[in-house]
């Protein structure tokens, strides 16, 4: 009989941070968009998908640096050991040689610390996560390996970092953007945690929902109220009570969604704020809410400038899909229907490298990390 998920506090920590960006942690400039990225971009999203699905299969969670600073290695290690969790998965993304140029090392790293206190099961911990990651991920996969870090070896508890791919891979480093491998990454941690402490670990698509409204109490309510704070509602403390604020967030999702806004999360709430099937609906100039966002973040990462990330379909947003459609020998009409979702789900749709961008293919050795 498998365990109950509510029987563990589950620690999840991102590298690193982005108010303001952490120095040299970012990948070399990315044409099309012309900017980098910065590693705590990746980091702090995928955490934050780790800890909804932690949430969702009914552990308990410690945000171990819930804001965009960067917070010292000791800081947090005394924050873990004040919680006191069952386990700490740290979050970061990897790098190799110049800083500014684009090199061949690929894939994901997972590593424990023989010098913590339970360095067997950190390692179990670590096969488990990595074992899930390869297999909901198209990742080349570097290993299981120990390093001596502070977030593994000085912690008083169970711990694993997960190096998700290499911010110096061009391709890569797109991924950093992509709102699916984002979630493919932090869901497949979680069910390696899952399969860690024995149990159950039930996909996001087989999962009912109940509903909830004002008054209502318990793991679902801490899921609903997690998964609007990092939405950017204000939701007050994620406490499983669904209050006056609670609702109040429920009803501006609703709003921002198209939806009747009574606070009430039913069957067509859940499904705006999971967003499974973004691909279904047919989205054009005026469009809004959770679909249009994921739309720009898919674009974005496939280096077509967007404007702002904001769920509204607007003048920029319609230029990058018509620029899509064009490169991609679509009718160039500004309408998101099927062709066009068709081939925003290969990535290999993506922009490329152009020609003139130096790439050093350095043998695949190196790792970044704290």
């Amino acid at each position: 009989m498998a365990n109950n998920p509510q029987n563990y506090l589950i620690a999840g920590n991102d590298e690193h941070g982005i108010n303001p960006p952490t120095i040299g942690k970012r990948t070399p400039m990315m044409p099309y968009i012309n900017r980098q990225i910065y590693e705590n971009e990746w980091n702090f999203a995928v955490k934050n998908v780790f800890l909804a699905d932690c949430l969702r299969i009914g552990f308990y969670i410690f945000d171990v640096k819930p804001n965009r600073q960067d917070t010292s290695i000791s800081n947090r290690v005394i924050a873990v050991n004040r919680a006191q969790p069952n386990c700490v998965v740290t979050f970061g993304y990897n790098a190799f040689g110049d800083p500014n140029t684009f090199s061949s090392p690929n894939g994901v790293e997972v590593f424990y610390s023989p010098l913590n206190i339970y360095p067997q099961r950190s390692q179990a911990l670590s096969n488990n996560v990595y074992d899930e990651i390869l297999s909901h991920t198209d990742l080349y996969g570097r290993g299981v390996k120990t390093l001596d870090v502070g977030m593994l070896s000085n912690v008083r508890t169970v711990a694993t970092l997960i190096e998700a791919g290499f911010m110096t891979n061009f391709d890569e480093a797109k991924l950093m953007l992509d709102p699916d491998h984002i979630n493919d990454v932090g869901r497949a941690t979680c069910h390696g945690v899952c399969n860690y402490f024995d149990v159950d670990y039930v996909p996001i698509k087989d999962m009912t929902f109940p509903t909830l409204r004002i008054g209502s109490r318990g793991r679902f309510v801490r899921y609903l109220q997690f998964m609007l704070k990092i939405k950017g509602y204000a939701v007050g403390t994620v406490d499983g009570v669904f209050g006056t604020n609670t609702q109040n967030a429920v009803r501006a999702f609703q709003q921002a969604n198209g939806l009747v806004d009574d606070g009430v999360v039913g069957r067509n709430t859940w499904y705006k704020l999971n967003n499974l099937y973004p691909t279904a609906r047919v989205l054009k100039r005026g469009s809004y809410g959770e679909e249009v966002r994921y739309l720009q973040q898919k674009l974005y990462s496939f280096l077509y400038p967007v404007g702002t990330i904001d769920g509204i379909f607007g003048t920029n947003t319609e230029n990058a899909v018509k620029e899509f459609q064009r490169e991609h020998g679509l009718s160039v009409d500004g309408v998101v229907g099927n062709n066009t979702w068709e081939m925003l789900q290969n990535r290999a749709n993506s922009r490329q490298l152009p020609t003139s961008t130096q790439q050093n293919d350095s043998a695949q050795t190196s790792t970044d990390v704290e």
